[in-house]
């Protein structure tokens, strides 16, 4: 279990096919000694456990697998060294649940279909990218959109975020200058694929309307 709430940025630095599976390796700053063999990790919204980990230097290299299922259905197979992805440890009990309650069970695949980067009101001497929010619009899968509904919950790329519109399939979401700086999603632009998780409870609640 997750909140949304990034705790590091990784980056993919080696990949190795392994029959159906792709074992990645990615660099991060957590201290290895706090990472245990089976833990999990949200990978830019995936939960993923880890199956080695290690200290290189300044950095902490931990290892997981990615198996076919979500290589096809998530961005995990469109990784490759390089790729930075939010991280995110498990939910501990005392944890603050700042975000929303987040599974790690990608969805699908979202599409960003435009970005408005914007600045109320730029402080003095400030540079525009520590002052400026940007207004995302973005396309859901269809068999998801019922679940996305305004001032609710979604994870994208394993980040907590409040929907401020919808329109059929596409919904918005605005970003402050803080999101933008310490996750991924400051470098998404249009056309970018984007993990996507519904909220929970608004999956459960669509279930029992079915159920009546």
């Amino acid at each position: 279990m997750f909140t949304g709430i990034v705790t590091d940025v990784g980056e993919v630095v080696a990949m190795t096919p392994r029959g159906e599976l792709r074992r990645l390796h990615i660099a991060c700053s957590y201290d290895p000694d706090g990472i245990a063999l089976g833990a999990s990790i949200a990978c830019s919204g995936v939960c993923l456990t880890v199956v080695a980990v290690a200290r290189e230097g300044a950095r902490t290299i931990f290892e997981i697998d990615a198996a076919a299922e979500t290589l096809a259905v998530t961005t995990v197979g469109t990784w490759a060294c390089g790729t930075r992805v939010n991280l995110e440890r498990a939910l501990k009990i005392g944890d603050e649940l700042g975000g929303h309650i987040v599974t790690g069970h990608v969805d699908g695949v979202a599409k960003v279909l435009s970005r408005d980067d914007f600045c109320d009101s730029a402080p003095e001497g400030r540079p525009f990218e520590e002052t400026s929010m940007s207004r995302f619009w973005v396309e859901a899968p269809r068999a998801l959109s019922r679940f996305v509904a305004k001032k609710g919950s979604v994870a994208l790329d394993g980040v907590s975020l409040t929907v401020n519109d919808v329109e059929g399939d596409r919904f918005s979401v605005l970003l402050i200058p803080h999101t933008l700086s310490v996750t991924t999603l400051g470098a998404r632009r249009a056309g970018d694929a984007i993990n996507i998780e519904v909220d929970l409870m608004a999956r459960y609640a669509a279930r029992l309307s079915e159920a009546r």
